[in-house]
């Protein structure tokens, strides 16, 4: 009955940040049903007054998606992108970021072996950065 307590909570999460970065596996070309429900939930969730979508309004999104594939997830990217702002009226930056080979990426402390990645992903997180300060100024 209603929205889940997990729906609640990561609305309120949402709204605590001015951005928000969302990595996301690719599944079939397109996002997971998880990933997409929790979205759909989150949009559900509207206090008293508050105009629709709150959650996804007024703050700065971006995308990135890591894929053991050649292509990095990005066809998950193209649709994950469509739901953020055509569904949901997200704000998302134009930069995003698909890693392949996902399985033979990551050095054992979680870093980056590229360092061309690297600084992709540096990139697109400085611009999530710049975004959100010149738009919360």
């Amino acid at each position: 009955d209603g929205p889940p307590p997990q729906a609640i909570a990561l609305k309120a999460l949402f709204q605590s940040h001015h951005a928000i970065f969302f990595s996301s596996p690719e599944y079939n070309a397109s996002i997971s049903p998880f990933l997409k429900n929790t979205l759909d939930w989150v949009s559900r969730v509207k206090a008293d007054g508050e105009e629709p979508l709150a959650a996804y309004k007024n703050r700065v999104f971006a995308i990135g998606a890591a894929s053991p594939g050649g292509i990095g997830g990005m066809r998950g990217l193209i649709a994950l992108r469509q739901v953020l702002e055509l569904g949901l009226g997200a704000f998302v930056i134009p930069d995003q970021i698909a890693l392949p080979g996902a399985m033979q990426a990551f050095n054992d402390d979680g870093s980056l072996k590229d360092e061309r990645m690297a600084g992709m992903l540096k990139k697109v997180v400085a611009k999530l950065i710049d975004t959100s300060a010149r738009l919360s100024d």
